[in-house]
């Protein structure tokens, strides 16, 4: 089988799934795993694929993520007699129903329902865990110039959201909405936490937005948004991640001092 991945957590859910050897293209955000992307050709980035020469390299299938990959470019492979698998998992059981639906496509079900156990059997450990602890406010930064937040109906939501946490910014209407400084300190969330992705903020500028907002330099904290936003098989390692993320929060506000 022949496949072409245009989002990178696909794109690793395609090796986890032991389908790698079939990628013939995967985008240059591709990265994991590093030595299995390496050798494969590389068709642009996920807003604008090499669409010509992903028909020229003859794929079975195509992998695309509704958020990450534009409509357009979908359209214009379909048009070209090219199957395409589109998803958006926004949720933790959306996820574990993409793992299944991508693990039938390319032949890979046994091992896809295996990940995909995984995810809901975690997922009901965190939740049982979470009930009945009061929830913790957060904000989840994915860029600095303008600040950009995400809200609702988004995964990094669902997965904070299932292990105990409360997003601040959930009432707005649009899922990545912008706010300014003003808005994240009225809003006094009890933890900002800024993400390695898409923009990758550091210590320094966790510092700046502590002046800018005049919120404690404390409650803000750098987190992992591979683990935090990649849907597929990280999404295990994720849920437990959100849960440790969240109950540091936790310990933090309660503890003395």
């Amino acid at each position: 089988m022949r496949i072409v991945s245009l989002c990178p957590s696909l794109t690793e859910l395609v090796f986890d799934l032991e389908r790698g050897a079939d990628l013939v293209g995967v985008t240059r955000f591709c990265i994991h795993p590093a030595y299995g992307v390496a050798s494969v050709e590389k068709v642009g980035g996920t807003k604008n694929p090499k669409v010509q020469r992903i028909i020229e390299l003859e794929p079975d299938l195509v992998l695309l993520n509704a958020e990450e990959n534009r409509i357009e470019d979908a359209e214009a492979l379909q048009a070209s007699g090219v199957a395409c698998h589109t998803s958006f998992p926004r949720t933790v059981p959306e996820t574990a129903a993409m793992v299944r639906s991508i693990g039938s496509a390319i032949d890979a079900s046994p091992r896809a329902e295996r990940i995909a156990l995984d995810i809901e059997a975690r997922e009901r450990r965190v939740r049982s865990v979470a009930v009945g602890l009061e929830r913790v406010r957060f904000a989840y930064l994915i860029w600095l110039e303008p600040i950009m937040v995400a809200a609702a109906d988004t995964f990094v939501d669902a997965l904070l959201g299932l292990a105990g946490g409360e997003n601040v910014f959930a009432s707005l209407e649009q899922r990545y909405p912008t706010v300014t400084p003003a808005e994240l300190a009225e809003a006094n969330p009890a933890a900002v936490l800024l993400s390695s992705e898409p923009f990758p903020f550091r210590d320094s500028h966790a510092e700046n937005l502590a002046e800018m907002t005049g919120l404690p330099r404390e409650n803000f904290r750098l987190v992992d948004g591979e683990l935090l936003s990649w849907h597929g098989s990280r999404t295990p390692r994720g849920i437990d991640y959100a849960e440790s993320v969240i109950e540091q929060i936790r310990e933090a506000v309660t503890s003395p001092g």
